[in-house]
């Protein structure tokens, strides 16, 4: 004889046989509104729901998965969720995810490759709806060719491999990607410093393996390539991307480093901690040495004086991803092109961290 399922305190779960009997439909129709795959009338779903909120019917997400039914879910994939760039992409996946009835999951690689491929086949197991990678990629080929395969695994599952913020996997490899004028950007802030005078300007931080540094470099030496202004090897210093790398290499330049009259800071925490180096070091932003960043993260604002930065649509972006991997809604059939991409665009925020440059304010 078959055995009744049981919750922890003993009584039996309820059935789909159970909520199709209170609602007084079919099992298919009870179905159909679990899954969302098929449209059904607002006053039948909301019988449907009304029936298993009175059961206490909680779906059996194991079962789903083997009958090959996707289980709702966006799988996110950060570096790091306390760094506030990833945070606030993920905050746009997990609002847009949201709306969508569909749950978020979010892993962190701690900046581990590996760790990257073997969430997104997690994520793969899991049958979720859309696999979000977030921030640069390494240059590798193994890497890549291995993130190229998953995104087919997924694609012919019906899934969607995102790419966030990083550069496409070739023209054949089935994924979506959101995108940020980023060399524009970098290329827009250096432009800015070089129009109020700066030519000693020293760029710190990033990864230089990473594809985010690459960019904001290429954007940042073809501005001073326009402007007649040849690139110095020694005022590129990358590194993390983090306040206490911008802290302690700030510190050991202002010591030992070349000279420089303006610092373009790889990101917005980078550019917090080259501040505090600064201070203790006596030199004042921006009457001695001005100071931009990149992001637009709340700390730019924060600040004193506030930053000058470049502003990403970080939630905008996260958003995107979402729409992109799982539009056309699941009440038709319609589906995105295998490979797509939408550019955002970046602007600068203006605001105290920049003065012309003088000769008082060289660094020497």
């Amino acid at each position: 004889m078959r055995r009744q399922s049981t919750a922890v305190d003993g009584q039996r779960r309820a059935t789909v046989t159970d909520v199709a009997r209170l609602a007084g439909v079919s099992t298919a129709t009870v179905s159909r509104v679990l899954n969302r795959n098929y449209p059904v009338a607002q006053a039948t779903r909301e019988r449907v729901e009304s029936a298993m909120r009175e059961l206490g019917y909680v779906v059996n997400a194991h079962a789903r998965a083997l009958a090959g039914v996707s289980n709702r879910t966006v799988g996110i994939i950060v570096n790091e969720v306390v760094d506030p760039f990833y945070a606030y992409i993920a905050r746009g996946v997990e609002r847009e995810a949201t709306l969508g009835g569909r749950l978020c999951l979010v892993c962190c690689t701690q900046g581990d490759p590996q760790r990257e491929l073997a969430f997104i086949e997690l994520m793969h197991e899991r049958r979720a709806d859309a696999v979000i990678v977030v921030g640069g990629s390494i240059a590798d080929r193994a890497y890549t060719s291995e993130l190229a395969r998953r995104a087919r695994e997924l694609d012919a599952d019906g899934s969607k491999l995102v790419l966030c913020g990083r550069p496409p996997l070739g023209e054949h490899v089935p994924t979506v990607s959101v995108e940020y004028d980023n060399e524009g950007g970098a290329f827009a802030i250096t432009d800015h410093l070089l129009m109020q005078g700066h030519e000693r300007i020293l760029y710190l931080g990033g990864p230089p393996k990473l594809s985010t540094t690459r960019d904001r470099l290429a954007g940042h030496r073809r501005a001073l390539e326009l402007r007649g202004v040849t690139p110095d090897p020694e005022l590129i210093q990358p590194g993390a991307f983090s306040r206490g790398f911008g802290q302690r290499r700030m510190a050991e330049l202002l010591r030992d480093g070349p000279a420089f009259t303006a610092v373009f800071a790889a990101n917005d925490m980078v550019a917090a901690g080259a501040a505090q180096a600064l201070e203790e070091a006596g030199r004042r932003v921006p009457k001695d040495i001005s100071l931009v960043g990149y992001d637009d993260i709340p700390v730019a604002q924060e600040m004193r004086p506030k930053l000058t930065t470049v502003h990403v649509p970080l939630e905008e972006m996260g958003r995107q991803a979402v729409r992109l991997a799982v539009s056309g809604g699941d009440e038709d059939d319609w589906r995105e092109p295998t490979t797509g991409a939408l550019r955002l665009g970046t602007h600068i925020v203006v605001r105290e961290s920049v003065t012309p440059r003088s000769a008082r304010n060289s660094r020497v």
